[in-house]
């Protein structure tokens, strides 16, 4: 087929010429020479297929190791823009790993080699990989630790200072302060929230009377039980923040309910008894009080009454004695008219005149007695 060694490109004389060129694959309608110097695709993609190949250990397509097509001398495996492109691609992985997006409710903590670096704020942080990682963690949601109620049998059973045991349900709301402190020096920071809570609330119930739980100092209970809480966490720097304590219940047992609610019965029917005993002694008290105090003033005027009259007759007597010194006879007429006159003021009288009795003593006659004093009070009455 000498005639044909031309080819139908009107190429050189052998098939696969000494240019080592191939002739392009598919047969159908010709090219012209001036494009031969255009690749097709297909060729295109064979090529990298096989220095790929190459590159990863294995033998090209003419079994020599080298890509096929290639002249006597072979050349290199690997191009400069495929190691660029490779390059590139690292880059690209290295950066995706290096840089990372902090939510605005979150904050990261950075570890170079393993040890705190530092704590990354909202936004767009670098961290070099592999040598710098990060954690990210939510510092703003608040979580919820319950204890007592109906989580479980036993863990809300708490013993008072007076001996009785009362059922705490409550709950404890905390969130994130420190993420490194929390990631570094807290295990499990559920675990260690909910036991410290409840050794704290049980360490302030073992301090309080039933009573002042079950009525009036459950607010206070609450507040102190955040603060003791908050306190024993800082000791631990847990970088936890307690935000409130809420105590939904404090009940006794279910298995003495009812005798319980017999036994506050009677305490309050006791203190209503107390109460009206107290007020009716209160009140007998002071009615007797005031009796007394009223006979201590009736006895001290009828002591002061006492003491004038006779202050009052010692004056008299001493002014009597005085007149009588100084004219007797007149003191001693004064002293029989007022004693005549206070003892016949109230005595009916008859009066006899002695110009009107006999020589022999009989009696004369008698002067009848006008009572003037009478006859004025009668008329008097009359009007």
């Amino acid at each position: 087929m000498a005639g044909n060694s031309g080819g139908p490109w009107g190429g050189g004389g052998n098939q696969g010429g000494g240019n080592g060129q191939r002739p392009p694959s598919g047969g159908g309608g010709g090219r012209r020479p001036e494009d031969n110097q255009i690749p097709e695709i297909d060729e295109l993609m064979k090529k990298g297929q096989e220095q790929l190949r190459v590159l990863m250990g294995g033998r090209g397509g003419n079994g020599t190791g080298r890509p096929a097509g290639g002249g006597g001398s072979g050349g290199p495996g690997v191009s400069k823009g495929m190691l660029a492109i490779g390059a590139l691609v690292l880059v690209g992985l290295w950066a995706a790993s290096s840089f990372y997006t902090v939510k605005p409710e979150e904050q990261s903590v950075e570890l170079f080699l393993g040890d705190y670096s530092s704590t990354g704020e909202p936004g767009l942080n670098f961290a070099p990989w592999p040598f710098v990682t990060y954690d990210k963690v939510n510092v703003t949601s608040e979580r919820t630790e319950t204890i007592g109620g109906s989580t479980r049998s036993d863990d809300g059973l708490m013993l008072t200072t007076d001996a009785n045991i009362v059922d705490i349900d409550f709950q404890v709301v905390w969130n994130v302060a420190d993420p490194a402190l929390m990631l570094f020096n807290i295990a499990e920071p559920q675990e260690t929230v909910q036991a410290v809570s409840e050794s704290a609330m049980r360490e302030i119930i073992a301090a309080t009377n039933l009573a002042p739980i079950l009525n009036r100092d459950r607010g206070l209970i609450a507040d102190t039980a955040q603060e003791n809480i908050q306190a024993t966490l800082d000791e631990y720097e847990s970088g936890i923040r307690i935000v409130r304590v809420n105590l939904r219940g404090a009940e006794p047992p279910a298995e003495v309910i009812d005798a319980f609610r017999e036994v506050q019965a009677a305490e309050q029917q006791r203190d209503r008894l107390e109460r009206e005993a107290d007020a009716y002694a209160n009140r007998v008290v002071a009615e007797a009080r005031g009796q007394a105090a009223q006979t201590r003033e009736e006895s001290e005027g009828y002591r002061a009454q006492v003491v004038n009259e006779a202050l009052g007759e010692a004056a008299r007597f001493t002014s009597v004695q005085q007149e009588y010194a100084m004219a007797p006879e007149v003191t001693r007429r004064r002293l029989y008219l007022e004693t005549m006159e206070k003892v016949l003021g109230d005595v009916d009288k008859m009066i006899l005149d002695e110009a009107l009795t006999g020589s022999d003593g009989g009696a004369g006659g008698v002067v009848p007695y006008l009572p003037l004093n009478e006859l004025s009070r009668s008329s008097g009455q009359s009007n």
